[in-house]
């Protein structure tokens, strides 16, 4: 089943079960897809964006809900923190298991000894192939770091 089903489907179950937090979370979703869809169509791509570009989707807004719930408990505001919280309870729902440091470690090591990369100028080539295959199971913010050490 593809991702953009499974979101389908629990939108139509949020609806039966009247959940609205559930139910809003999951619109906004939709409506996050929707536009990429409608950016896409006016490049050519009249499929829409597929399951990889899907789980950028998904995993950028899980990341913006993390920020603002930090910002919101720095700002003494826990309620609408904790309602952050809540929304990347459920975008996490359709993203795949997160991979451990160890398995982020060993996920790059593989891709530099598959480039064949020995500097660091090599680094973008690293990080073009681990987005191709880990797109929204590793935080590529804390991977940069990583590559540089390794590459160092």
């Amino acid at each position: 089943m593809s991702l953009r089903m499974r979101i389908s489907d629990a939108l139509k179950q949020a609806m039966k079960d009247k959940a609205a937090d559930r139910l809003s979370t999951l619109r906004l979703i939709n409506a996050a897809i929707k536009d990429k869809d409608i950016a896409a169509r006016a490049t050519g791509k009249d499929d829409g964006v597929s399951d990889a570009e899907v789980l950028g989707i998904l995993s950028k807004m899980a990341k913006q809900r993390q920020e603002s719930a930090r910002a919101y408990e720095e700002g003494g505001r826990l309620d609408l923190a904790e309602r952050e919280r809540e929304e990347v309870e459920v975008i996490e729902e359709f993203l795949p298991r997160q991979l451990t440091v160890p398995e982020t470690a060993a996920a790059v090591d593989a891709a530099i000894k598959e480039i064949g990369a020995t500097s660091i100028r090599d680094m973008g080539k690293v990080m073009g192939l681990l987005k191709e295959r880990y797109t929204g199971q590793m935080d590529f913010g804390a991977v940069g770091p990583v590559i540089k050490e390794r590459l160092s």
